[in-house]
């Protein structure tokens, strides 16, 4: 396999940059470039100060050079870190100058796919250094590690284990249909079907807190013209992230935006104001609204306390088409400029079951309980167990759901005594899509995908 090089650190001028270089021919082809002690007298994982030259023998710039050596490494082959200052003609000279000694320059996601390929690590771990790169929180980041160090590659593993059991048995049995023998138990065969069913259905259930916590928890802020929601949005963001104005109908389309609070990723999402509306824009927009409420998990109900009290009994009927399901919050707003104790009072003659605040989104008043209340009505998982596995991936989830399906029709299987081969086909389809999970089943189309959407040099 050819020896690729790239910038690792994030394009732009800074303190230093690293060049990575991996393959075969790593230190052979470096050493043409590097003026210090030679390569080949370097131990594994050591650092040394030395020069990099360009293609003419002049220097470019005096470098820390560190050498790791296969298959002790990231991508199980011989690979070469340049340490360079971090200019940006610097970098790109480096790089050329690697080239022209016989690199090649490293397309996306490059160096991860080979430590795939040489099995440092399967594709479920593979992506998990994607999305560590790419956490925001706490949380995010803490989910991403525990599935780069194995864990959910571990659960998986186990669980094709016990399918692999489960088939060899089954297939014995045809082996041996002649005589009449059984060496499946089919009680047995039930019970661990059943056990399996149940790992794979809350592996496949925790997406939903898991997509939430990659991807920030989505929390809509909805109500009537003029209520206080871009105010309250802008408030919350810390920025005049959304137009203000007097003028009813400003907020138009959805507006988005993410911010953490306690370690929790949470996207505040501002919406037009619902109102009855002959303008298409604006029933374009409040079309959209309806739409953001029924994806939100939490619900910020914006009520104004100068507004007609008839206002807050409509849109309570909106309300109760779409948030059912939902963590509702009625943010009682504008409490500097008029009382709350008609909206409160008519909260409870509507026998609204959700919690209340009482804020002023333009003084801040209240924001940072509303802030604390939103967190406790987040119900996200606690995610400081390294061994708790928790499914943030799109593709995982649709994998286990497959998989799930295949397990059902196997206990169906078992409990109405279908034949073995066909159980035993349920059974195969299980593992597989289990395996497509961590790569143990693949095709090239899933891996570039995947590694498309890496940086170049990771």
């Amino acid at each position: 396999m050819d020896t690729i090089c790239a910038v690792s650190t994030p394009h732009g001028m800074g303190g230093i940059a690293v060049i990575r270089v991996s393959g075969d021919n790593a230190l052979h082809l470096v050493q043409q470039r590097w003026q210090g002690k030679p390569l080949v007298e370097m131990a594994s994982h050591t650092a040394h100060l030395g020069n990099i030259l360009d293609t003419h023998g002049n220097i470019l710039d005096q470098v820390v050079l560190t050498v790791f050596r296969a298959p002790g490494t990231f991508t199980g082959e011989d690979v070469v870190e340049l340490s360079c200052h971090g200019s940006m003609w610097i970098q790109q000279q480096v790089v050329a100058t690697l080239i022209d000694a016989g690199c090649r320059a490293a397309t996306a996601g490059e160096f991860t796919q080979r430590a795939f390929a040489n099995g440092k690590i399967d594709l479920s771990q593979a992506e998990a250094i994607a999305d560590v790169i790419a956490s925001q929180s706490q949380a995010s980041h803490h989910v991403a590690m525990n599935q780069m160090r194995g864990a959910f590659s571990r659960q998986l593993n186990a669980l094709r284990s016990q399918l692999l059991q489960f088939v060899s048995l089954i297939e014995l049995e045809l082996d041996f249909s002649e005589e009449d023998v059984a060496f499946a138990d089919r009680s047995r065969l039930t019970a661990l079907a059943t056990d399996i069913k149940r790992v794979i259905h809350s592996l496949a259930s925790s997406y939903h807190d898991g997509n939430a916590i990659k991807n920030g928890l989505p929390v809509a802020i909805v109500g009537p013209t003029n209520a206080g929601k871009s105010t309250l949005l802008n408030t919350l963001l810390g920025d005049e992230r959304a137009l203000v104005s007097d003028i009813k109908g400003t907020t138009r389309d959805v507006i988005e935006d993410t911010v953490v609070l306690q370690g929790t990723l949470l996207r505040f999402i501002d919406t037009a104001g619902i109102r009855e509306s002959t303008d298409v824009i604006e029933t374009m927009g409040i079309e959209r609204s309806f739409k953001k409420m029924d994806e939100a998990r939490i619900v910020l109900w914006m009520i104004d306390t100068t507004a007609p009290i008839n206002e807050l009994r409509n849109f309570h009927t909106q309300l109760t088409m779409h948030c059912h399901d939902k963590a509702v919050i009625a943010v009682i707003n504008k409490i500097d400029a008029a009382s709350s104790q008609k909206v409160t009072n008519e909260l409870k003659a509507l026998q609204f079951n959700g919690k209340a605040i009482e804020i002023s989104a333009r003084d801040g008043k209240g924001v940072e309980q509303l802030k604390q209340l939103i967190i406790e009505q987040a119900s996200l998982p606690q995610v400081g167990d390294d061994n708790a596995v928790i499914v943030t991936n799109s593709r995982h989830y649709h994998a286990l759901v497959r998989a799930g399906e295949a397990i059902d029709r196997t206990l169906s299987g078992l409990n109405t005594g279908l034949s073995g081969d066909l159980i035993s086909q349920d059974i195969r389809e299980c593992m597989h899509y289990l395996g497509e999970i961590t790569g143990e089943i693949s095709t090239d189309d899933i891996l570039g995908e995947i590694f498309a959407h890496f940086c170049i040099g990771k």
